[in-house]
């Protein structure tokens, strides 16, 4: 009995897993807010107050069209860029956000979309 019930378990735990990296494959853990660069966090701070925000392109529809991101319909997910010091144009860091607060979700990127962390507050 023991045999089996460990068997379903694996079994489940590899479906969990499997399902995971299905729905957001680019999503590689978590990241506390006090871990962000300064940018980062002064960006998080723009976003929750509405603005005003520095690039034009803020708060624009984020696609999620690789999948990185849990799956959810087209407009839930809203970017914002993440100042990087000593370069001229956006860079590559961003924060994406998924739904409305206070139940908002924030994910952190450091490489163009190529990984997310989800932000825990």
């Amino acid at each position: 009995m023991t045999r089996r019930l460990l068997k379903k378990w694996q079994f489940l735990a590899l479906g969990l897993l499997f399902a995971a990296g299905v729905h957001a494959k680019g999503l590689v853990g978590d990241v506390a807010v006090f871990r962000l660069p300064p940018e980062a966090r002064q960006t998080l701070v723009l976003i929750k107050q509405g603005g005003p925000f520095p690039y034009e392109k803020d708060g624009k529809t984020f696609g999620n069209y690789e999948g990185s991101l849990p799956k959810q319909k087209r407009g839930y997910y809203r970017e914002y860029t993440v100042k990087t010091p000593g370069v001229r144009n956006r860079g590559a860091r961003r924060i994406v956000a998924g739904g409305k607060s206070p139940a908002a979700q924030y994910y952190y990127t450091a490489d163009h979309y190529a990984t997310f962390r989800r932000i825990r507050e």
